[in-house]
């Protein structure tokens, strides 16, 4: 059977989990309503999936190597499949946040080792850099979809159905990818996974993220805030003392004497927790405060993501091999830390096209420049033997600080919201006036992100072996190893 087709089938089982982290978002406000969630805990049903998603990346990755990535990859597509209908079916807020953590699970390990197949699949360097271009398209084209599907279904036929349209595509990809999927042999039982490893930093996000929840309702002084905080703490002082002990660690302690891998992780994370707040904060204050419907809130935030997958894909790389991966950074942060300064100032009476939309074209551009730089240059920090290892950190600090940057964001929301609400401010004032600060919070993790790439990072140095070997100056090592991704 055709490479092209099985490569057709993993796109299609990562287009899945791609469009479950956009297709939520629209359907949040009807989500609320319908469970009676409250606004600070509302970003549970995005971080019930995040959470066990980032930490379980690692651990599903090494599965792959150990027991073949064939098997991995359809089993996270069984376990993902049956939870997207569990969401469906869920008549309350227990129910659904369960089955998001599952589906959480089922995406993480889906994900974790479509693109080493992938990479696999293809080993010339032509086929291999169209084999990429066409995943990081369908990444970024499934952010759109599930943004536009996520709206129109949530309109049509009520928000249990962004969930159900897992289902089919679920079933078709697993059903494929047993037929055509070549399998090929693990590394075997006798080495270690680090189970214990993945398990307390899973656990270590979830009292973090809840302390940061918690103090909206509770205040940071509260008990339940300060216990919550101190158990994320403890355990991630384990996971910590655990890496240095174990004899095959998740995440080895030598990764982070690589300084462009800490400093690329680290404006990493900063990044993507100020980005993270347009696609969950923009959408609320469409919908309740500009008074848009889910269409229309859908079609809001598209010229981000269309822009995201143009420069990706096409200037992205030109800019790079011309100007090197450090310096489309910063351009790229600056135009990021520029769009959420303009959503900062968004107004209760405001409009799309005056307050909303100029901050799509910054946001849309920078990320689509940032993304590619910041993957190339983390992977450049790697020796060969641990260039998976990078890519899989890069993927999972992602998702972490996808995470925590909700958490911190919404909940300062939601805080704000609540103060303006007491001092006798009407409901779209309060709600711009949290939304405003959010984002401008946003913008400063985007600042604290810029400060670190400008003084720790550095373009590396190629050899003229390494810049001929493609059109970009980039190694097919480090180009085969860059995970690509939308906010």
């Amino acid at each position: 059977m055709s490479r092209w087709f099985a490569l057709a089938i993993l796109c299609a089982g990562q287009l899945m989990v791609i469009l479950d982290g956009t297709i939520v978002n629209v359907a949040l406000p009807a989500i609320q309503d319908s469970l009676d969630f409250s606004s600070s805990s509302l970003g549970w049903v995005v971080n019930a999936y995040l959470i066990p998603f980032g930490g379980l990346l690692l651990l599903a990755g090494r599965f792959g190597d150990l027991f073949g990535r064939k098997r991995v990859f359809v089993t996270g597509l069984v376990v993902f499949t049956l939870a997207s209908l569990l969401c469906g079916l869920a008549q309350s807020a227990t129910m659904l946040l369960a089955a998001r953590f599952v589906q959480g699970v089922g995406g993480a390990v889906t994900s974790s080792v479509t693109l080493a197949m992938v990479v696999t699949m293809f080993t010339e360097p032509g086929e291999r850099a169209r084999a990429i271009g066409v995943y990081s398209f369908v990444q970024s084209a499934g952010g759109t979809l599930g943004l536009l599907l996520g709206g129109v279904l949530t309109r049509a036929a009520g928000w249990h159905w962004i969930f159900f349209v897992n289902v089919p595509i679920g079933v078709a990809a697993a059903v494929l990818a047993q037929r055509v999927l070549v399998a090929e042999r693990g590394a075997g039982r006798g080495k270690s996974t680090d189970a214990l490893g993945a398990v307390l930093v899973t656990c270590a996000l979830m009292p973090a993220v809840y302390a940061i929840v918690a103090a909206a309702d509770h205040g940071f002084g509260s008990a339940r805030t300060l216990g919550s905080g101190l158990a994320a703490l403890v355990l991630l002082a384990a996971f910590v003392v655990r890496q240095a002990r174990a004899e095959d660690p998740l995440l080895p302690p030598r990764m982070f004497r690589y300084r462009a891998v800490s400093g690329a992780l680290g404006t990493h994370a900063l990044m993507i927790s100020g980005v993270f707040s347009f696609q969950f904060l923009a959408v609320l204050y469409m919908q309740k405060v500009l008074g848009f419907d889910e269409v229309e809130t859908g079609a809001g935030v598209v010229p981000v993501s269309l822009l995201i997958g143009v420069m990706s894909l096409f200037l992205a790389p030109r800019l790079i091999g011309r100007f090197g991966a450090r310096a489309v950074l910063l351009a790229g942060l600056v135009l990021i830390g520029g769009g959420l300064g303009v959503l900062g100032r968004v107004a209760a009476d405001g409009a799309y096209l005056t307050d909303v939309f100029p901050a799509t074209v910054p946001l849309g551009i920078g990320f689509g420049l940032a993304m590619p730089a910041l993957a190339g240059l983390a992977m450049s920090g790697a020796t060969p033997q641990d260039s998976g290892l990078a890519s899989g950190m890069f993927n999972t600090v992602q998702q972490v600080g996808a995470s925590l940057g909700l958490a911190v964001l919404s909940t300062l929301a939601a805080s704000h919201t609540g103060t303006l609400l007491h001092d006798g401010a009407p409901r779209d004032e309060a709600l711009t006036g949290g939304y405003q600060l959010a984002f401008r919070a946003g913008a400063v993790f985007v600042l604290g992100a810029l400060v670190i790439a400008v003084t720790v990072l550095r373009t590396p140095r190629r050899s003229p072996h390494d810049a001929s070997a493609d059109g970009t100056g980039s190694s097919r090592t480090a180009e085969a190893d860059i995970p690509s991704a939308t906010p």
